[in-house]
């Protein structure tokens, strides 16, 4: 493809058309040696350039139709011809003494062939013998090159070398990005330069004909750039009607425009190395020198050489980059993974420890949005902003993952959210709307520094307006808008590959728990069936045992009464006995019925005055009360409740024989209240808020808190059922029971000797 445009070889070259100038046939050479060119047949000479006048105090004129032994001696006469048989468009080079010129100066011949022409450029020398390459210097360059692993190493190295060899003022190695523009990454100056290094330079820095002639020529040099063109004679190769293709001329004049772009920069002397990786223009080496510099052939060749080795190894270091960044991803994902696996919440373990979610990759920062919540992590949108962004994904996207580096682009909304996330890359967690995690970019980089304005400046002169190169160089914030730096493939994939471990992780909590529900399901089964069976056995209990225990204890009294005479006073404690046993079966029977069947029974709750309630308690417990002397006492007003009233009352009833029965003060005191707000629900209760919560104080006998517990146990007595009115030992279980079916909770704050406090609390919303 050329992107040249011929018909402008005679106009003039500004601004407005560079982008089109011929510039391999510029008709021209720099004046700091000069140019002959042969016809391959006749080996005449068809063109010099008009300088050497001013070199070999010949003109050009003169020279045309000549053959070399013009300049040359016999010795570099045959070395040439036995050069030209092999000569391509790579250039070769021979030392030469112009024995038959005037003073005999020596020279370098710089010879290639190309558009049907042999070409020898000459270039002066202030010595004889060139110096040989400095071998070991050489050997530590390359050295330095293979051992470095990383880019930016890398370049720096190059760069360091290319100064050593040369004595630029600044070498800098420029790298290309996709849209062709360009960013210092690496420099080496003089102390007393200001750095480019960061700077970046728009895509029209560099014409694209200048991109294409820099794949095919790799070393572009200017030893002063203040020169004067030494045009050719002719200007036209004979036969044709342009000047030659000089894109493989050393020699070669460029383009005014990059002439005065050169004077803009301060700069007095050039040279540029092409960097090329798989046929692509991957950058530059540019040298620049303050005052004019002629570097000798051999030491450009040298670098050169650095510049192809430096292209033919980019890749593994590029590699290298890329697979040292995709270790850390990996990394940093398995951690992360490995938290959430083994952490029941899998939300806060993408957040909660190092590495988060916001760690696996490189960006500013994360969110994760999960039944209604966010977690924020580094620098992100608001809430309501990430809510915005989580309605448009839920609306606009239907793919698992999701991946831009310009919202705005698809969102006119984004603009409000370009400082923080110009890129978004999203992944879904369920299908439920809105369970995300994001990850954010801000605008690439949200001030990129410039090495001078964009727009091409307009110079008025003479009247007349021309466009000018930039005429400054001092660096400027240039916005980049509503775009991030792009998702990396290997950024994209780390982020399903987190979803899918979460999607399988919560796949496998989900077949966990299904699987808990059918085993849950069997047990329910099984515990419905043991207690229909427990159910049946009260039943037997309660009816069939009952029967017969009861036969046991009216015969037993029968004979008390009928035979007590006839027998002596072993026989009538014997029979007391059996009357006495036989009421304690019954009673045992009685709460493990009572017991099976507070389990089984639906509350009914109902609106209850719990004062109304406690009353009607109190008078049923009247004789009993009276009997043992217990007052008992209720402290304030107690509330209207949802609860099931006969349950309720029975606990009251529980808890009131208990306190009587377990007293051996001479004046018994129990009170009834509800418990302030500062009393705590047990462990595991619901929240305090939500509870009733009242207390049966006495000033009985205590319990030690050894027994806290197995006091609530069914038949668990912590005396021989003789002392303290006996009682089978089921009470407070079946209590418990009947707190529990009402959602809360029953325990116990005693002492020996000190009393006892029966706390029960009841969950408000039944």
């Amino acid at each position: 493809m050329s992107y040249t445009d011929e018909s402008l070889l005679a106009a003039d070259i500004d601004l407005t058309n560079c982008d089109r100038e011929p510039i391999h046939i510029p008709g021209s050479v720099q004046p700091y040696g000069f140019l002959l060119c042969l016809n391959e047949a006749t080996m005449r000479i068809v063109q010099a350039s008009e300088n050497t006048l001013a070199l070999l105090s010949i003109p050009a004129e003169e020279l045309l139709g000549a053959q070399l032994d013009r300049l040359l001696g016999p010795d570099c006469l045959a070395e040439i011809d036995r050069l030209r048989i092999t000569l391509t468009t790579t250039t070769r080079l021979l030392g030469a003494q112009l024995a038959n010129v005037p003073g005999q100066p020596y020279y370098k011949i710089i010879l290639h062939r190309h558009d049907q022409l042999l070409w020898l450029e000459f270039e002066p020398v202030e010595e004889k013998l060139a110096l040989p390459p400095d071998l070991p210097f050489l050997n530590d360059a390359l050295g330095q090159m293979l051992a470095a692993t990383r880019v930016l190493d890398f370049c720096q190295h190059a760069v360091e070398q290319v100064r050593a060899i040369t004595g630029f003022d600044r070498v800098a190695i420029y790298r290309f990005a996709a849209d062709e523009s360009g960013e210092v990454i690496a420099e080496a100056t003089h102390e007393d330069l200001e750095p480019w290094l960061g700077l970046h330079y728009p895509a029209t820095d560099i014409p694209k004909q200048a991109r294409a002639m820099y794949l095919k020529n790799w070393l572009r040099f200017i030893p002063d750039a203040r020169y004067t063109p030494a045009r050719l004679v002719p200007v036209n190769t004979p036969g044709t009607s342009r000047p030659p293709d000089m894109t493989y001329s050393v020699l070669r004049s460029v383009s005014p425009i990059h002439i005065e772009y050169l004077h803009n920069m301060g700069s007095a002397a050039t040279m540029t190395i092409s960097l090329i990786q798989e046929g692509q223009l991957w950058g530059m080496i540019t040298c620049h020198h303050r005052t004019p510099r002629l570097v000798s052939y051999e030491l450009r060749d040298l670098c050169q050489f650095i510049g192809k080795t430096f292209s033919a190894l980019i890749s593994a270091k590029e590699q290298y980059d890329e697979q040292e960044y995709q270790l850390r991803i990996r990394e940093n994902q398995v951690r992360l993974l490995e938290h959430v696996s083994s952490n029941e919440n899998f939300v806060q373990a993408l957040y909660s420890r190092q590495p988060t979610v916001m760690d696996v990759f490189d960006c500013d920062g994360a969110a994760i949005c999960f039944d209604g919540s966010i977690m924020r992590m580094g620098t992100t949108p608001s809430e309501d902003q990430i809510r915005d962004i989580l309605a448009w994904l839920q609306q606009q996207t239907k793919t698992e993952v999701f991946y831009t580096n310009s919202y705005a682009s698809l969102n006119p909304e984004g603009i409000r959210v370009r400082a923080t996330a110009s890129g978004i890359l999203a992944v879904s967690l369920a299908e439920a709307p809105g369970n995300y995690i994001l990850w954010f970019r801000p605008e690439i980089i949200q001030t990129v520094t410039w090495a001078g304005r964009h727009q091409k400046n307009q110079v008025l002169a003479d009247g007349q307006i021309f466009l000018s190169p930039r005429q400054s160089f001092e660096a400027w914030k240039q916005t980049v808008e509503n775009t991030s730096a792009p998702w990396k493939p290997l950024e994209i994939e780390a982020a399903r590959e987190i979803r899918l471990h979460i999607s399988d992780l919560r796949l496998r909590v989900f077949n966990e728990l299904q699987q808990r529900a059918a085993l849950l399901s069997r047990l329910n089964a099984e515990l419905e069936r043991s207690n229909d069976e427990l159910d049946s056995f009260a039943y037997v209990a309660s009816h069939d045992l009952k029967e017969p225990l009861r036969g046991i204890h009216n015969y037993s009294l029968f004979l008390l009464e009928d035979y007590a005479d006839q027998l002596d006073a072993d026989g009538v404690h014997k029979l007391q006995t059996l009357v006495r046993l036989s009421q304690r079966m019954e009673g045992l029977i009685e709460s493990l019925l009572k017991l099976s069947r507070v389990g089984r029974t639906e509350l009914e709750v109902e609106p209850t005055n719990l004062n109304d309630l406690l009353a009607d308690v109190l008078d049923l417990l009247s004789p009993r009360l009276e009997q043992t002397g217990t007052t008992v006492t209720i402290a304030g007003t107690l509330p209207v409740i949802n609860c099931d009233p006969v349950r309720v009352g029975e606990i009251f009833n529980n808890l009131l024989t208990n306190a009587m029965r377990y007293n051996d003060k001479p004046t018994k005191q129990v009170e009834i209240g509800e418990a302030p707000a500062t009393v705590a629900p047990q462990k595991g209760s619901a929240n305090r808020d939500d509870l009733h919560v009242f207390y049966v104080r006495d000033n009985g006998i205590g319990i030690d808190p050894k027994h806290h517990e197995n006091i609530f146990k069914i038949f668990k007595r912590l005396h021989s059922h003789e002392k303290y009115g006996g009682g089978t030992g089921a009470g407070l279980a079946i209590v418990k029971k009947m707190v529990e079916k009402h959602g809360g909770s029953l325990w116990v704050d005693s002492q020996p000797g000190e009393g006892a406090t029966f706390y029960f609390s009841l969950l408000k919303h039944l």
